[in-house]
């Protein structure tokens, strides 16, 4: 599995050299970084090619991938320096056939979704398996404040159960068995949503949540992706 993500890694860098060709002369490629397993190994390899003298500057959507691309010299940035960003490049947990996607399971999926609603292009890298014919197989990531958490998992588990759902909601625990925090100091919930038929109008009532900082649903947010799988890459567009 390991390698599929690589695989799919190494041909998603197609996608830089073509907005790089089209950069006006002594811009420089803005890149979103995403978190997680697949997202570690296009790090791995833009680090090579910062190494050979590609000139970009890049946000990391983690204290994680931070930590990983300053130990490859790649320039680091925040979006109040960059602006909008050329192109993201991350992972998935799910990608349905319209290109909506639930990510979130690595936990940093509120900046992860700040930094590809903030850039041009969004081009998410993964395994064959994360192909789905509809959301919600993956339980959905809710970011949450800690402030008032039982009465947030209380107006979430009220919108399951209007939805005819039971309310499987658990609060994410780090391996101590710690709640996990994430790099904006919230909680999250994971929500087993089933089938997902209305992602617009879900997102849309989780979101009327006071306590509800941010969820899984990436909608209209990705625009290619490649999917790697014993038979090779596939390219997805809408």
């Amino acid at each position: 599995m390991d390698d599929l993500k690589r695989l799919a890694a190494e041909a998603a860098m197609a996608e830089l050299d073509m907005v790089g060709s089209n950069l006006s002369p002594g811009d420089r490629l803005r890149i979103g970084l995403g978190t997680g397993s697949t997202a570690r190994h296009f790090v791995d390899l833009l680090g090579r090619r910062v190494a050979g003298g590609l000139e970009c500057i890049c946000v990391p959507t983690s204290a994680r991938t931070a930590r990983q691309a300053q130990s490859l010299a790649i320039p680091l940035a925040d979006l109040e320096q960059t602006g909008r960003l050329h192109i993201t490049v991350d992972g998935t947990d799910e990608i349905a056939p319209d290109m909506s996607l639930i990510k979130g399971g690595g936990g940093a999926l509120l900046r992860e979704k700040i930094v590809a609603a903030a850039s041009d292009r969004m081009v998410v890298i993964a395994d064959e398996g994360k192909r789905v014919e509809f959301l919600g197989t993956f339980p959905l990531p809710i970011e949450v404040n800690s402030f008032g958490l039982s009465a947030t998992r209380d107006a979430i588990a009220g919108l399951m159960e209007k939805l005819g759902l039971e309310p499987r909601i658990s609060l994410r625990l780090s391996p101590d068995q710690k709640p996990f925090v994430t790099d904006g100091s919230h909680l999250i919930m994971d929500a087993c949503f089933g089938r997902i038929c209305d992602a617009i109008g879900l997102s849309g009532e989780l979101l009327e949540i006071p306590g509800v900082v941010q969820h899984g649903l990436f909608l209209n947010l990705c625009q290619v992706a490649y999917l790697a799988g014993p038979g090779g890459v596939s390219r997805l567009e809408p």
